[in-house]
C-alpha cells in the first residue's frame, strides 16, 4: 500500500467514524413538535446503552416534556398525558410494595417518603405556570417522588408533587400503567384534574424511573430491557417512546429514536 493509498484510507475513516458521531449526536436529540402557537418538547434516554440482544436487563428509563408557546400567550389546557414505551422494555411490579393514594394526598415530600418509601420506583420535577396561587391545584414547581400503587384493580404510578411556592401544596397525578401488543407494549396515561382557565397550566415533567427489589428470595428489576439489533449487527436505532399531550382543543404527539449497542 502506498502513502498516498494509506492516507486516503485514514481519511476515509475519519470521515466515517464523523458521520457516526453526528448521527449519535442527532439521535440523541430531543424531539420538538409544534402545532400552532403550541410548541413541545419531548426528550428520554435509556441506561445503560450497552444491552443484551436475546435477553433483558435491568435499565434506568428517563423522560422529559417542555411546553411552551410562541409569542408568550398562556397554553391551552391539558388533558392528558401518555407515554408509550418500545416493546423490548418491560414493567415488573410483581411482589412490589403497593403505596395507596391516601397516603400521600395530601402530604409533604418528607411524609410521602416516610409513608411509602419501600415504594418508590423514581423521581423526577414539575413546573407550572400559576397564575391565581390561592386556588391553583399544582404548585408552580416541585420534587416529584414516584411510587408503585393500585387503582381499582389497574397497577399505577403516583407521582406525587409538593412544592412551597407560591403556596404550599400537594398534588398526586395518577399514571396507569396499560400493556398491549405492537411496536409499544407498555403505556402511562395520566389524566388531570379539570382546573379554570384563568388558573394556569403545566410548562414541564421530568421523570426517571429505576428500582431493584427482592421477592420471595428472588432479585427483581422495575424495568429491564433488551436491545433490538438482528444478529451479526453491533447495535441498532429504534423507536424508544412515543409521547400524546391532550389539550384541549389540540393533540401533540412526538416519538424518540434512541440507539443501543448489543452485547452478545
Amino acid at each position: 500500500m502506498t502513502r498516498t493509498t494509506r492516507w486516503k484510507s485514514k481519511a476515509l475513516l475519519l470521515v466515517a467514524a464523523l458521520a457516526l458521531t453526528a448521527l449519535a449526536v442527532t439521535i440523541a436529540q430531543a424531539e420538538v413538535s409544534q402545532k400552532g402557537v403550541l410548541r413541545l418538547t419531548f426528550d428520554g434516554q435509556i441506561k445503560p446503552k450497552a444491552l443484551p440482544r436475546s435477553h433483558e436487563a435491568p435499565v434506568t428509563v428517563s423522560v422529559s416534556t417542555h411546553i411552551s408557546t410562541i409569542g408568550g400567550k398562556e397554553p391551552p389546557e391539558l388533558l392528558r398525558i401518555s407515554l408509550a414505551i418500545n416493546r423490548n422494555g418491560h414493567i415488573d411490579y410483581q411482589g412490589l410494595p403497593q403505596c395507596h393514594l391516601n397516603q400521600i394526598q395530601p402530604s409533604t415530600n418528607a411524609e410521602a417518603l416516610h409513608a411509602c418509601k419501600s415504594s418508590m420506583v423514581g423521581t423526577g420535577y414539575f413546573r407550572a405556570n400559576v397564575i391565581l396561587p390561592e386556588q391553583s391545584p399544582f404548585p408552580s414547581e416541585g420534587k416529584i417522588y414516584a411510587f408503585n400503587g393500585y387503582v381499582l384493580g389497574h397497577p399505577v404510578i403516583f407521582a406525587h408533587i409538593y412544592g412551597e411556592k407560591p403556596l404550599p401544596t400537594s398534588f398526586v397525578l395518577p399514571f396507569v400503567v396499560r400493556h398491549s401488543n405492537g411496536r409499544y407494549a407498555t403505556t402511562l396515561v395520566a389524566y388531570l384534574p379539570k382546573v379554570k382557565a384563568n388558573w394556569g397550566s403545566i410548562t414541564g415533567i421530568r421523570l426517571k424511573l429505576n428500582r431493584t427489589f427482592r421477592y420471595k428470595g428472588q432479585t427483581h428489576h422495575y424495568l429491564t430491557a433488551s436491545c433490538p439489533a438482528p444478529k451479526g449487527f453491533p447495535g441498532a436505532t429504534f423507536a424508544f417512546a412515543k409521547a400524546e399531550f391532550v389539550f384541549a382543543g389540540t393533540t401533540v404527539e412526538s416519538t424518540l429514536n434512541r440507539s443501543c449497542r448489543a452485547k452478545g
